[in-house]
């Protein structure tokens, strides 16, 4: 009896899929010590050599130059090679990187370290893990992507107030590095068995996308057993059909201009709040509670993917993400509004999740999505590469993040206005394109 065989057994008939969700969401809280608590290591690290917020802030301009060369790499090989081997690699490499940080000393060992951290956590987490999802869901894609970011979010409740406890610089019963290099072992020991878990797609194992099967009023010419593509009305696009949609550009660039915001977050929100007089516990739970907010609404978000048009969806979250930032940027001292800020860039970070990466799957089909999405996070990562630097260098020149903040704000805004422009194309076969070439004529 093979595994999935023996393990759908025990599972009671649960699609193999769903135990795929619960399975990603357990790799991708791998991101939360690295990306998601970034700005805490932040504190723990100024605190300790004095380096400041633009030396800091250069460590993630670094990753998004490597992710912006690998980005297409990591597509290629996904579609190649597979999810599986490439999470056991990038777990190995990302617990390699936490041991290394954990021996930091001077500035650019801290940049080596951030980057095979990066490095690990991009092989093993958001492209490939995304990637699997897609294969394995068509009709229930967006919810199965809302419950797998949902779950991961719940790593980041138990780890972001635990990570703060340990690494605070005035009252850390760890430290920093010994936290890294804990982190680093269970990386390690965690990779070969995880990764046994993982399978790529559902029809090397003789199932089909969310569980279904094959609809016996299909005929195929050669008499063979309908595929799962066959299923897809919309068809599957090669990654030139794809680039020369005005949806995949739209789609890249709007949502690349709604991270920005989220990474310039993750890493200066932290520093922000402890400026006003927050304790970096304190900073940590407000980081919690847009954690806990946005886990539930992947879950929302990806159940009203499948029932609204998923580009209206994002607009509407991404506009909240938007708001939530000039919120904080007003009344940054003030409790009440702090917490406010941390429930709405909730709503919006979470809703817009799962719809941003489940609406390219939705277009342009699952045979070549590995890389296509690789080659839509290059606009991404070049945006990225200055964000995080941008409002630390605004904030070393004027002594606040304001400024910063609301050029975000209104960068995410026009995001948002991108997303909603972002209409599903049509994949046309040459015999139709020639048709319409000559209708026009």
């Amino acid at each position: 009896m093979n595994y999935i065989t023996h393990l759908s057994h025990h599972a009671r008939g649960v699609f193999y899929g769903w135990w795929l969700v619960g399975i990603s969401s357990f790799i991708r809280t791998s991101s939360v010590p690295l990306f998601h608590a970034m700005g805490l290591w932040f504190v723990a690290l100024e605190a300790q050599f004095g380096w400041n917020r633009t030396q800091l802030s250069l460590a993630f301009a670094f990753t998004r130059v490597e992710s912006g060369l690998l980005g297409p790499v990591e597509g290629y090989l996904t579609d190649r090679v597979g999810t599986r081997r490439l999470v056991f690699l990038g777990l190995l490499i990302m617990g390699a990187g936490f041991l290394l940080f954990g021996q930091v000393n001077h500035l650019w060992v801290f940049y080596v370290a951030f980057l095979i951290m990066a490095l690990g956590q991009g092989l093993s987490g958001w492209l490939p893990i995304t990637t699997m999802l897609n294969n394995w869901f068509v009709r229930r894609r967006s919810s199965a992507m809302g419950w797998s970011n949902s779950g991961s979010r719940l790593g980041g409740l138990l780890l972001i107030p635990l990570l703060a406890w340990a690494i605070d610089p005035n009252d850390g019963y760890l430290g920093w590095a010994l936290t890294a290099s804990i982190l680093g072992i269970f990386f390690l020991v965690i990779a070969l068995p995880i990764s046994r878990l993982i399978r790529n797609r559902p029809e090397d194992y003789g199932l089909y996308p969310d569980g279904d099967t094959p609809d016996p009023t299909l005929v195929v010419a050669d008499g063979s057993e309908p595929t799962s593509q066959q299923h897809n009305p919309n068809g599957d696009f090669t990654l030139a059909q794809a680039i020369r949609t005005k949806a995949f550009w739209y789609i890249s660039l709007g949502h690349s201009l709604t991270a920005v915001v989220i990474v310039s977050m993750m890493t200066h929100l932290a520093p922000l709040l402890t400026d006003e007089g927050f304790s970096l516990q304190a900073a940590g739970w407000v980081v919690t509670v847009y954690t806990a907010v946005s886990m539930v609404f992947q879950v929302i978000g990806g159940y009203a993917g499948e029932r609204i048009p998923k580009n209206v969806g994002m607009f509407v979250f991404s506009s909240i993400q938007a708001g939530a930032v000039l919120v904080v940027v007003a009344f940054p001292s003030n409790v009440e509004m702090v917490y406010l800020f941390a429930v709405l860039f909730g709503i919006g970070f979470g809703g817009t999740s799962p719809l941003a990466t489940s609406i390219r799957g939705d277009y342009f089909g699952r045979a070549n999505f590995g890389k296509i999405l690789g080659i839509s996070s290059v606009p991404m990562n070049i945006l990225l590469l200055g964000a995080s630097p941008f409002a630390g260098y605004m904030y070393d020149l004027q002594g606040d993040y304001r400024l910063a903040f609301e050029i975000l704000a209104a960068l995410n805004f026009l995001g948002a206005l991108l997303l909603l422009m972002a209409k599903k194309p049509i994949l046309r076969t040459v015999t139709e394109r020639t048709q319409v070439a000559q209708q026009d004529s």
